[in-house]
């Protein structure tokens, strides 16, 4: 969106000099906000300033958030997020596990990644799947942003378990047991930081910053294929199924620009993935999957993204369900967390204080609202307020009865847990009104809605 003000570069400025091999210009923050909050377009050079500036802490953290809060209001052109994304990409280093072998064979890398949903655990059983069926996962995992739970997050509710990982170490383990899940490091070292200031600033929920952070960090992790989860619905971070196809567009295009063979699916978030929300709730609801159980939902997204990602990275002759009835999912699982210091044999962490929501009436449970829930996580302690702060690995809250399932008055519908009971009141506010039920069952949302790739 233009303003009929001149595109940047435009006024003097006293601050340092940013060096171009071809030509010289003088930036500073103060007018790059400006030019993004009147409606301009940020140049290459620009864009290129600011993420090394903030990166090496030139520009503050109240000057990025001035510029994210103009970009969230104003937007970007596509070639304002290209550029955006690759200056992140060059922020940091770029992995490169070509040379690795496997039995002889190059690995067959391949990663996934969801825009962010409420109770979307896929990650965890997902990777020992296809790390049974053969292919091979570096996934760079991220944390809680906003109303969404992070893989981290999860995961480090495992005692003991790590995400830090070496460079040596993710070589090793992709080699030895076909994934590692670690965090981002060195790469996008810029999406690190703006990625911890948009989770507390209300400017998660933008298409131009959502893109620019998935692919800048997938585009530096070394997968050579990629398969995005893009959510639609109440518990994503944009509003209509539009935008969510908009957005898996440009993240399909960002990859393919850059040599990444990337697809996308569009799958429901209206109501929250399986029966848990929050962080060691998840990881625990995870493990029934990998048992061979668990809610039907989980299994069905599991299974249709590890089929998308064994076809991109050219793995046949493997059945991703088989893994699930035979148990060599939950066992690559168990030396995935072993070898990063996890022990699955110490009990998950639980809130010591629990709350339950019943039932106003008798009938069928007809909706719950995924974002409701994820805010109602958020305040019992699983999210952050302020960046950098801890989570609460025992927070959350288990749904006892989904869209679809009876409902008798006075049972269960929600049990809320807590280290500090104290946040009960802000939860339970948010789950008022999230749900409704009613006489009739609805109607069945297809979780898949759609599938896109490069040309589409």
């Amino acid at each position: 969106m233009r303003s009929g003000r001149r595109t940047w570069p435009a006024g003097r400025s006293r601050t340092k000099k940013y060096r171009n091999p071809v030509m010289q210009f003088t930036f500073d923050a103060p007018t790059i906000i400006r030019t993004k909050r009147d409606g301009g377009v940020l140049s290459d050079e620009a864009i290129d300033w600011v993420i090394d500036g903030y990166t090496h802490g030139r520009v503050a953290d109240e000057q990025m958030s001035a510029l994210l809060m103009a970009i969230f209001l104003r937007g970007m052109t596509k070639a304002e997020i290209v550029r955006w994304t690759t200056a992140m990409v060059n922020s940091g280093e770029r992995m490169d596990f070509t040379d690795l072998r496997r039995d002889g064979k190059p690995l067959a890398l391949v990663d996934k990644h969801s825009t962010g949903g409420v109770g979307d655990k896929i990650t965890i059983p997902l990777v020992p799947v296809v790390m049974a069926c053969g292919g091979a996962v570096p996934q760079a995992a991220g944390r809680g942003l906003g109303h969404t739970g992070g893989t981290l997050d999860k995961l480090e509710s495992i005692p003991g378990f790590t995400a830090e990982l070496s460079k040596a170490q993710i070589r090793q383990q992709l080699c030895d047991l076909g994934a590692a899940i670690f965090a981002a490091g060195e790469l996008a070292p810029a999406d690190r930081k703006i990625y911890a200031l948009r989770d507390v600033t209300g400017t998660t929920e933008s298409l131009p910053l959502i893109a620019s952070s998935v692919m800048s960090k997938k585009i530096a992790e070394g997968a050579k294929a990629l398969v995005l989860d893009c959510k639609v619905g109440s518990g994503a971070f944009l509003a209509t199924e539009a935008e969510s196809r908009e957005l898996a567009r440009t993240m399909v295009e960002l990859g393919a620009a850059e040599g990444l063979m990337t697809r996308a699916l569009l799958t429901d978030m209206e109501t929250p993935l399986g029966r848990t929300v929050g962080n060691a709730v998840e990881v625990a609801e995870s493990l029934e999957v990998l048992a061979g159980g668990g809610p039907a939902d989980v299994v069905e997204l599991t299974l249709a993204l590890a089929t998308e990602m064994l076809d991109a990275a050219g793995v046949d002759g493997t059945d991703p369900a088989q893994t699930l009835k035979d148990g060599t999912a939950m066992d690559r699982f168990r030396e995935l967390v072993s070898a990063q210091g996890g022990d699955l044999d110490h009990p998950l962490p639980i809130g010591a204080h629990a709350e339950t929501v019943t039932a106003p009436r008798s009938g069928t449970m007809e909706s719950i609202d995924a974002m409701s829930v994820g805010l109602a996580v958020w305040r019992l302690g699983a999210g952050r307020s302020v960046p950098g702060g801890r989570v609460q690995s025992g927070a959350g809250l288990r749904i006892h009865r989904r869209p679809g399932e009876p409902v008798a008055a006075g049972e269960p519908l929600f049990t809320l847990y807590t280290e500090t009971p104290e946040r009960f009141q802000a939860a339970l506010a948010e789950l008022d009104g999230a749900f409704s039920i009613g006489d009739e069952p609805p109607q069945q949302r297809p979780l898949i809605i759609d599938r896109i790739t490069s040309g589409d």
